[in-house]
């Protein structure tokens, strides 16, 4: 009986052994996991103060100059990011009489023009003038992903025409200014 018992020992821990084998031959290998991060830029939103650039007065009230002091605080664009490779690009409309349009009389003007410029995304400042136009620096392109601040300036305002032209009385002038991040090519 003994051996019975050993034979019967031995021939279930051969078909065991048989079992444990075949059970890891049919085991599934590593599934693969699969996934994409698409490319993309936000421009972030706009800190500083409200979301205009107010200039108040611009002219000097005795001269009926423009102001050679006008300015204004920067804005910011806060959590801007691209992902990839990118291209900052700026580009402003002179500020221009919204009430009084058409060509005004000698002597006077209905546009100041001013200078762009978004600074920290690259090393570079992206800057526009409404005087110009688009010029080579108005965008500026980064090799790789990034994300951080964007600081909005204006300045260096003049008068379109001439220093020596008076501003048409309007109750308000407007421009703007447009910062655009896009996927560098």
């Amino acid at each position: 009986m003994t051996r019975l018992s050993a034979a019967l020992a031995a021939f279930l821990w051969t078909a065991c052994a048989g079992v444990s084998a075949a059970q890891e031959e049919s085991q599934a290998g590593p599934v693969p996991v699969t996934g994409n991060a698409p490319i993309f830029c936000t421009v972030g939103s706009l800190q500083g103060g409200g979301e205009v650039f107010d200039l108040g007065v611009l002219v000097d009230l005795s001269t009926g100059l423009l102001l050679p002091s006008l300015s204004a605080p920067p804005k910011t664009l806060t959590g801007a990011f691209c992902n990839t490779g990118s291209m900052i690009a700026i580009s402003a409309t002179p500020i221009s009489a919204q009430t009084l349009t058409g060509t005004p009389s000698g002597g006077y003007s209905n546009e100041i023009d001013f200078t762009a410029t978004a600074s920290g995304w690259t090393q570079a400042p992206a800057s526009f003038s409404t005087a110009t136009g688009a010029t080579a620096q108005s965008s500026q392109t980064r090799g790789d992903a990034f994300s951080g601040d964007i600081v909005v300036d204006i300045g260096t305002f003049s008068t379109s025409g001439g220093s020596a032209l008076r501003l048409v009385a309007d109750p308000v002038y407007q421009g703007s200014v447009t910062v655009t991040l896009t996927i560098a090519n």
